[in-house]
């Protein structure tokens, strides 16, 4: 899965631990979770972490849903669910990457 490289110039609060938001382990990153989008340190900056395209988590069986164990985030228009180091999505009766 491509990552756009979309950076935030305007970001001037400094993410860490005990900032105050949801941090979410992110393959070789951390992302901190803020205003509905995902932020992650980026070579002196910050940016967005968004995926490159549809990413269908194939034979995901498991339901996420208020109470199912994983931490909800929400993100843009929807609410991703941590899961196994990657964020799930519901999208079209399926659940996708993020």
């Amino acid at each position: 899965m491509t990552v756009l490289h979309q950076e935030h110039p305007t970001h001037e609060h400094a993410h860490g631990p005990g900032c105050g938001h949801t941090e979410i382990v992110h393959g070789d990153h951390i992302d901190y979770a803020h205003d509905g989008h995902l932020h992650r340190s980026h070579q002196g900056h910050w940016d967005e972490c968004e995926p490159g395209g549809h990413v269908a988590h194939d034979e995901h069986a498991h339901q996420h849903g208020e109470g199912c164990g994983h931490v909800s985030v929400r993100h843009g228009d929807h609410v991703d669910y941590v899961h196994d180091g990657h964020r799930h999505a519901a999208h079209d009766g399926h659940w996708d990457d993020h």
